[in-house]
């Protein structure tokens, strides 16, 4: 039997950390720091579906692992698994101060958000949970 309180406690916070991720992008805020928010986004919209179907939350913040979980109810094409790679990456590396490392590009950053909200929508819609209810 589906677990929807869990899930829409998932999505709640998936919602929460996108929606900070528009603001801090709308205000030219740092890269690093929004795309840190864009994986977290990810990762809770994806275990969502794992909160759902009362199946085992592994603690990663690898999206592509949690994806590989999730894959009997969604599906992504290669360019949006790389997104997934590219949002682990910025959780990862955004951790602890790295040598010679550069914010992502805005148009990255941008392509990160637009594809984590189509994502969001879409968990919603397979979990049938309207996104008003996790206002």
């Amino acid at each position: 039997m589906p677990n929807k309180t869990l899930a829409k406690e998932w999505l709640t916070k998936a919602y929460h950390d996108l929606s900070s991720a528009k603001v801090l992008y709308d205000a030219n805020h740092f890269t690093d720091t929004i795309g840190i928010t864009l994986q977290q986004a990810m990762e809770k919209s994806l275990k969502a579906i794992l909160a759902n179907e009362n199946r085992k939350i592994k603690k990663t913040h690898d999206l592509i692992e949690v994806y590989k979980l999730t894959i009997d109810f969604i599906q992504f094409e290669e360019s949006e698994i790389d997104l997934l790679d590219v949002a682990t990456n910025y959780y990862s590396h955004s951790k602890y101060p790295v040598p010679h490392s550069s914010l992502p590009e805005r148009e990255e950053i941008k392509e990160v958000l637009d594809f984590a909200s189509k994502l969001f929508n879409r968990v919603c819609c397979i979990l049938d949970i309207n996104i008003k209810d996790l206002k």
